[in-house]
């Protein structure tokens, strides 16, 4: 998470998508400094790397370069205060390919209260909201950390969901959301709209089945 990994071996990007089954959960656990315990079949199939490889490693291990870090600081400090976030995240496997998933989280903590460890779920992202909306915004938010750094691409976010009236959550479970009801797989949409928070956990307990 936010671990640099001083021992990854370089990966050549490869500007083509992972094929994977992407009904399937992409399952990790990792300590409280994001350093993987477990790795389930579908994260070693659709990563590339094996579970021994996986092992010990800081989880950006699998970080690619088309990622605004504000993404993962906003993602990290929500976990660090023991919030569940939801975060669309372009993944690198290890042969070069990328893949896109959305996260969801279990937070674990010991007899005093301290966090040792996260039980991270990740789902796949339709084509047509990375394309239409995530993709635009991340390179926008790279372009800024390149030229002004971290902070005001941070700026630009809070700016642009401020436009948005949404947090960063509602504003990717919106364009889900939309895009699932385009595609009539939701047919009670119009009565889920009761009752806003419960709807929200609703969505994203659909989501990663749980």
């Amino acid at each position: 998470m936010n671990q640099e990994n001083p021992l990854r071996t370089p990966v050549t990007v490869i500007d083509k998508e992972v094929t994977w089954d992407k009904s399937q959960v992409i399952m990790s656990k990792t300590n409280a400094f994001g350093i993987i315990e477990y790795a389930n079949e579908v994260f070693v199939d659709v990563c590339g790397y094996e579970d021994y490889e996986l092992m010990g490693q800081p989880h950006n291990i699998i970080r690619h370069p088309d990622m605004p870090k504000v993404i993962f600081k906003v993602l990290w400090e929500n976990l660090k205060n023991g919030k569940n976030f939801h975060a669309i995240v372009k993944n690198l496997a290890k042969s070069g390919r990328y893949y896109w998933v959305i996260t969801d989280f279990d937070i674990a903590r010991d007899e005093n209260g301290v966090i040792v460890n996260y039980f991270g779920r990740r789902q796949a992202v339709p084509h047509e909201v990375i394309a239409m909306h995530i993709e635009p915004l991340y390179k926008k938010l790279l372009q800024i950390e390149a030229a002004s750094g971290v902070e005001f691409s941070e700026k630009y976010l809070i700016g642009f969901l401020e436009e948005k009236k949404r947090t960063y959550v509602e504003y990717i479970k919106e364009l889900i959301f939309e895009h699932e009801k385009n595609q009539a797989k939701f047919a009670n949409y119009e009565e889920e709209k009761d009752g806003e928070e419960e709807e929200h956990r609703g969505f994203f307990g659909r989501l990663f089945n749980r």
